[in-house]
């Protein structure tokens, strides 16, 4: 209802490409004025020869401008004049005749300025925010263009690392392109999947619902489930989410490929947020890890990654071996991470 208002203020003044239609419509107006006047002899006492035409004044100027807001001026207090100032019905002027409509001139001048300089300052509003709204399309374009690029460039060069890869013979270098590759795609999906011109955070449980089915897929396996919980509505810094997104990715590939590398299994991914903090749990019910296995020191790249973003996040990354079998992969980050 507060748009609505707005914009309708932003359009006066009215009918400016047909001022006829504005001078026939403020006579209406004064017409109208002059007709409540007279049913109004009774109750009024001695005087007030102008009080029903303000408002005709002031509604011809705020509707029709300021040349229609003088022409009301004008005749109202003609008729005023005319049919309500002694000696009724003529236009005799004296002292009494001359401070009456001075004061009536000084009123309606006061009135019509006021809304001119209003509505002046309403239409070069009206030209910031089109002005405001053009430049923020333009924004969210050039974002859009942007963030379509970069992950376009980083398919491309997972493509001519996957394609590199068939000239190499060593194993050990096959794999680790093969990881290269992966990482890369990874990355460009995430980038195209977080575009957010507007840089509110993005809803979390959707996204990483989507991303472990991404890789749960890129990984051939059917015969894994994997199950995603987290608050529902909470969001993410744009600047965590894709450091959150590749541990997220490369744990649930972890556990795929080092836990359930044989048989089918579940994967567990849920994310609490405890005043403010958040903690990410990635569980599996595979072969597990040794319980003196020290991640920190692992020779694991996917390993070595995670441990670098979670302290690029300022948080702490673990993984340890499960209750009940299998293993947990954690990621504990500060509160400022949540919006």
């Amino acid at each position: 209802m507060q748009r609505s208002n707005a914009r309708f203020v932003e359009r006066l003044p009215l009918v400016l490409d047909r001022p006829a239609y504005a001078y026939g419509l403020t006579l209406l107006f004064s017409g109208a004025a002059l007709l409540l006047r007279i049913a109004a002899e009774p109750l009024l006492p001695n005087g007030y020869p102008f009080v029903t035409f303000f408002p005709a004044v002031i509604l011809s100027s705020f509707l029709f401008g300021i040349g229609p807001g003088i022409f009301a001026a004008i005749f109202c207090g003609l008729l005023s004049w005319y049919v309500f100032i002694a000696p009724f019905y003529s236009f005799v002027m004296n002292p009494a005749v001359a401070v009456a409509m001075l004061f009536y001139i000084g009123v309606v001048a006061v009135d019509i300025m006021l809304i001119h300089f209003m509505q002046r300052a309403n239409f070069h509003l009206a030209v910031e925010r089109e002005r405001s709204r053009a430049l923020a399309e333009n924004r969210e374009l050039l974002f859009h263009e942007l963030q379509h690029r970069v992950s376009n460039n980083l398919q491309v060069v997972a493509a001519m690392l996957a394609l590199q890869r068939r000239h190499v013979d060593h194993d050990v270098a096959r794999k680790a392109l093969d990881d290269a590759s992966a990482r890369l795609a990874l990355v460009g999906r995430i980038s195209r999947a977080l575009y957010d011109p507007s840089g509110k955070g993005q809803d979390i449980r959707g996204f990483l619902t989507a991303l472990s089915a991404d890789v749960l897929e890129a990984s051939g396996r059917t015969d894994i489930d994997v199950a995603v919980t987290a608050p529902h509505g909470l969001a993410i810094e744009p600047s965590v989410t894709v450091p959150l997104a590749l541990i997220v990715a490369e744990s649930v590939s972890n556990a795929i490929e080092h836990g359930l590398p044989d048989r089918p299994g579940k994967v567990a991914v849920m994310l609490e947020e405890v005043e403010g903090a958040l903690a990410l749990r990635i569980v599996d019910d595979g072969h597990g890890v040794a319980p003196d296995f020290q991640h920190d020191s692992s020779e694991s790249l996917g390993l070595r990654i995670a441990n670098a973003l979670a302290a690029q996040l300022g948080g702490r990354f673990s993984l340890t071996p499960g209750a009940n079998g299998g293993a947990v992969a954690r990621l504990d980050l500060p509160a400022r991470t949540a919006c």
